[in-house]
C-alpha cells in the first residue's frame, strides 16, 4: 500500500517514519527541512526504540508525489485551506485520507472542499515535538485510534490500522464522534492551560488549584458531549485522563510550542467550534468559554 503523508511534523513524521521504517512505501511532503532530510535523511528519537530513515522518498510539493491509498495528514489545522492545492495530486477514486489533528468539525470541513472524499479521524495520543531539521522527539504514548467519518470500504480503514500495529504502533477502530469528543476531554483542558499559565502538563496537576480547574474542564467537554448523545463518556473517563497525565512525562502540548514558537494557535477546531456547537444544541461551557477568550487575546499579543 502507497501511504502519503502531509505534514511532515511531530506527528506525521513520527507515524509516516514509523511506518516506512516496517517495510510500507510512504512518501513525505517537507516544508522549511526538505533539503535537510534530503540530504540527511529523517531521524525519530523515541522512547519506544530509536531509528533513522537513511533515504525517506521526501518532495518540496504534492504535484511531485504519486497518487497514493492512504493519505495522512499531520498538518495544524490553522493550515487546513492549504488542502486544496496540496491533496488533489495524491487522490484517486478511492483514497482515504486520515486527519490526524486536533479539534471537532475538522472532517465537515474537509468533506465541504471535496465532497465524496474518503475521510477518517486518526486520534494521535502521543507526546512528540519536532523543533529541529530532519529529527522527531518522541516521548511518550504512541497510540492511534481512527474513527471512519466517510469512507466506503471498511477494510480499508481495519487494514491502515493492521498496519500501524505491525509497525509497533498500537491502532484500533473507534466510533467516530466518541473519539472526537474523547480526545477533547484532555486536548481542551490542556492546551490551552499550558498557554494560558506558561507552564506543563505536569504542573498544572501538581498544584490543587489548576488540579481541580482541569477536571472541571473535562467535565465541561463530556457534559457536552453526552449532550449531543455521545455515548461511552461520563467522569471516570476524565479521571482516566488525569490519572494518564499524572504519570506522563513533563509536556509542552503542541499549542504551547505553536505559541512558544510564534505560530498561530489552534484556537478555532478546538475551542471555538465545539463551544459553539454545544451552544447550539443547548449546553454552555463557562470555563472553556473564559479560556478561549484568554487565549484569543494572548494570539493577538503574541503575533
Amino acid at each position: 500500500m502507497r501511504y502519503g503523508v502531509i505534514g511532515t511534523g511531530a506527528i506525521g513524521g513520527y507515524y509516516g517514519a514509523r511506518l516506512a521504517q516496517s517495510g510500507q512505501e510512504v512518501h513525505f511532503l517537507l516544508h522549511q527541512d526538505y533539503e535537510y532530510v534530503k540530504a540527511n535523511g529523517l531521524q525519530v528519537d523515541s522512547c519506544d526504540g530509536s531509528f533513522h530513515l537513511d533515504k525517506p522518498h521526501v518532495y518540496d510539493a504534492t504535484d511531485k508525489m504519486p497518487q497514493c491509498d492512504v493519505v495522512l495528514v499531520g498538518l495544524k489545522t490553522t493550515n487546513n485551506h492549504l488542502l486544496k492545492q496540496l491533496l488533489p495530486p495524491l487522490l484517486k477514486e478511492d483514497t482515504l485520507v486520515v486527519l490526524i489533528q486536533n479539534g471537532i468539525g475538522v472532517e465537515a470541513d474537509v468533506e465541504a472542499m471535496f465532497p465524496g472524499l474518503w475521510l477518517a479521524a486518526g486520534l494521535a495520543f502521543i507526546c512528540s515535538a519536532k523543533t529541529e531539521p530532519g529529527r522527531v522527539n518522541h516521548q511518550c504514548y504512541g497510540q492511534i485510534n481512527l474513527g471512519n467519518y466517510s469512507c466506503k470500504n471498511e477494510e480499508l480503514v481495519q487494514q491502515v490500522c493492521d498496519h500501524f500495529c505491525a509497525a509497533g504502533v498500537k491502532a484500533r477502530q473507534v466510533e467516530y464522534q466518541e473519539a472526537r469528543w474523547k480526545k477533547a476531554v484532555w486536548n481542551m483542558p490542556f492546551n490551552g492551560m499550558t498557554v494560558a499559565l506558561n507552564t506543563q502538563t505536569d504542573l498544572l496537576l501538581k498544584n490543587p488549584a489548576t488540579r481541580q480547574l482541569i477536571r472541571e474542564q473535562m467535565m465541561e467537554v463530556i457534559g457536552a458531549a453526552r449532550h449531543l448523545g455521545v455515548k461511552n463518556i461520563d467522569e471516570t473517563f476524565a479521571d482516566k485522563m488525569i490519572s494518564t497525565t499524572d504519570v506522563m512525562t513533563p509536556y509542552s502540548p503542541s499549542m504551547k510550542l505553536d505559541f512558544d514558537f510564534h505560530r498561530p494557535m489552534e484556537i478555532g477546531y478546538l475551542y471555538s467550534r465545539p463551544i459553539e456547537i454545544a451552544h447550539h444544541a443547548g449546553f454552555d461551557m463557562p470555563r472553556l468559554s473564559m479560556l478561549e477568550a484568554e487565549l484569543k487575546f494572548l494570539s493577538e499579543s503574541n503575533q
